[in-house]
């Protein structure tokens, strides 16, 4: 079978053929997914992508989908995962319900929901606010914020944990700073130029503007009879919600994309649907 997988990140399989705008292994072909699949028509038999519809507009996902659909073979499934929209808001209204009352941990829980509700939304830096929650010592939550976002959260914790002295962050920074100018030195050069003629205001508007469309900014949210109606709107048909290690894909839970090696689920926060071009 010829399968693919969109926007893979560090989640890829050899057997796949696997794409991302910044490729982390030679096994992943470099592409900008917003300017559609470099693919030919029904040159798949399943399509892959974990939290990457959500980084496209409404009307974009529309097209991404839609795309999807057109390298896809007849009979060809289509995988998704996306933040679970549902799933949030009705755990941000039970821990405010909870907070409230008074209810031990319930405002930790609170807070952690409201930013999984919103803050990749209106960031306007890299990991947003999520940076200081994880710099927390002691940790408040701990066991539900594993709960939400599984081995993801041990990594959030190692990068941005206490683990550095203010020291290591410092010389960190500078040597990531110094190797930047010396690879992008053109680069280097414009930016000074730019802010010297826009002045400090302008300079700050372009940076925030440059970050929230580097792609990181979730742009919808979906819950799955949404989404169930957007992938109809694309062509697909018997759209259904899955888990983790449940799919119409043949020989799935051996490919590790949406679970673990224990069966663990990679993001437990994902909303799973698959559906079936006719």
């Amino acid at each position: 079978m010829n399968r693919l997988n969109l926007g893979c990140g560090h989640r890829f399989h050899p057997e796949w053929e696997n794409l991302d705008y910044a490729p982390v292994s030679p096994k992943v072909r470099a592409h900008d997914l917003r300017s559609g699949i470099p693919y030919p028509d029904g040159e798949f038999d399943v399509v892959y992508h974990s939290h990457v519809l959500e980084h496209f507009s409404r009307r974009a996902g529309v097209q991404f989908l839609r795309e999807c659909y057109r390298v896809l073979r007849s009979g060809g499934i289509l995988r998704i995962a996306v933040p679970d929209l549902e799933s949030v808001a009705r755990l941000y209204l039970e821990w405010l319900e909870k907070a409230r009352q008074g209810a031990n941990g319930a405002r930790e829980n609170c807070e952690w929901m409201v930013l999984e509700l919103y803050d990749q939304t209106v960031r306007e830096q890299s990991c947003g606010d999520f940076v200081e929650y994880f710099r927390q010592n002691p940790f408040p939550n701990w066991e539900f914020v594993v709960s939400r976002w599984g081995s993801q959260a041990t990594s959030f914790r190692k990068v941005f944990g206490n683990g550095a002295s203010g020291a290591e962050n410092s010389a960190g920074q500078s040597a990531r700073a110094w190797g930047y100018v010396l690879h992008h030195p053109g680069r280097v050069l414009r930016d000074k130029f730019l802010r010297l003629v826009l002045g400090e205001q302008d300079w700050q508007a372009l940076q925030v503007g440059r970050f929230r469309r580097s792609g990181e900014i979730h742009l919808w949210m979906y819950d799955s009879f949404s989404l169930g109606e957007l992938l109809e709107r694309a062509g697909f048909v018997r759209p259904q919600r899955s888990s983790a290690t449940k799919s119409q894909i043949l020989g799935w839970n051996d490919f590790h994309l949406d679970s673990e090696p224990d069966g663990s689920t990679y993001k437990p926060d994902s909303l799973f649907m698959e559906a079936v071009k006719p």
